[in-house]
């Protein structure tokens, strides 16, 4: 509730002084009879009259206020909240070939690392739609573009390796991911390609897709993922079953950094799992959600809740001390 015109409560001010006074018995006639001795007037009764003045003030005062009050216009508002929002559209582009498998991140795997991390970042963008899309040699979209965000963290659980048939398709998951967002009308539109290889297959050159994604007007965010130098990767062998072999990874930065740089978007290398934490973090901030907030507030008058009590006030006074109180020579 608010007040229309607060600058009636300054009335207040005189009738608080008028009404004190009016209790110390310094407001009203001068006597017309003095004595030098009220000791027998006292005797003689009328030890109600004080509280009655008391009581007539504080009823008095109590409806004066009301009716400040009411002058003031009480109101009440019922509003509406308009939610104006530029979402961001962010297709994540993530490599499941079987370099994912490396044993150079915790707590498993590069791809177990690149998952929690998407998680994380999925989790943190409530206000966007998110889409994902996989890629080795050929490449697929696990999902479209949704704000069902409970479904695509659903579906990322899902994601493992031997999916898709071995290789590095860079150019072709890129190229996936620009179509999904070509149609967006988003006034922001990213994809975040996470890989640890080398483009070595698929009909897509990764800068022919570049070019796409710039003419659409999509940054595109490159994450190379691998430590430097030698790790170890577990392969199935028929005779010996899983075994570790010693791979050294190989990624193709200048091509993840010329393709980040032609489409305004950044290129990140990640080699442990604090690394890639830091990064989706720091994309997070590229790329914030704009919402703004306009409220609409409809004021009803509600003066008539401090009127009728007022009027019931002066009713109940006149009542109680011009007719109960009245004495009657």
């Amino acid at each position: 509730m608010r007040f229309a015109d607060p600058a009636f409560f300054l009335l207040l001010i005189p009738v608080f002084f008028a009404t004190l006074l009016y209790w110390l018995g310094k407001c009203g006639r001068d006597p017309t009879l003095k004595f030098s001795d009220v000791s027998l007037v006292r005797q003689a009764g009328g030890r109600g009259r004080g509280f009655r003045r008391f009581a007539r003030g504080l009823i008095r005062l109590a409806a004066i206020t009301l009716a400040v009050m009411a002058l003031a216009r009480p109101q009440t508002g019922t509003g509406e909240e308009k939610k104006t929002q530029w979402a961001v559209d962010i297709v994540i582009a993530l490599d499941v070939s079987g370099s994912m498998a490396t044993l150079d991140f915790q707590p498993d795997n590069r791809l177990v690392a690149a998952k929690m991390e998407a998680k994380r970042f999925i989790e943190g963008r409530q206000d966007d739609r998110i889409g994902l899309v996989i890629f080795a040699g050929q490449s697929f979209t696990q999902c479209p573009l949704t704000f069902d965000h409970t479904a695509i963290l659903t579906l990322l659980d899902k994601i493992q390796l031997g999916m898709v048939q071995d290789g590095t398709a860079i150019g072709l998951g890129l190229g996936n991911a620009v179509n999904r967002l070509k149609d967006s009308e988003a006034r922001s539109k990213i994809v975040i390609l996470l890989t640890d290889g080398i483009n070595n297959t698929g009909e897509i050159d990764p800068i022919t897709a570049a070019d796409l994604a710039k003419q659409y007007g999509i940054r595109v965010y490159t994450i190379g993922v691998g430590k430097e130098g030698i790790a170890y990767l577990p392969v199935n062998d028929p005779r010996f079953g899983t075994r570790l072999i010693k791979v050294e990874t190989q990624i193709d930065e200048k091509m993840l950094n010329d393709i980040s740089a032609k489409t305004g978007g950044h290129y990140f290398r990640a080699r442990d799992e604090r690394m890639l934490h830091d990064i989706f973090r720091q994309i997070d901030l590229l790329e914030k959600t704009e919402v703004t907030v306009e409220q609409q507030v409809h004021y009803e008058e509600r003066y008539f809740w401090f009127l009728w009590p007022a009027f019931l006030l002066v009713l109940a006074e006149m009542v109680l001390f011009e007719l109960m109180y009245v004495k009657i020579p």
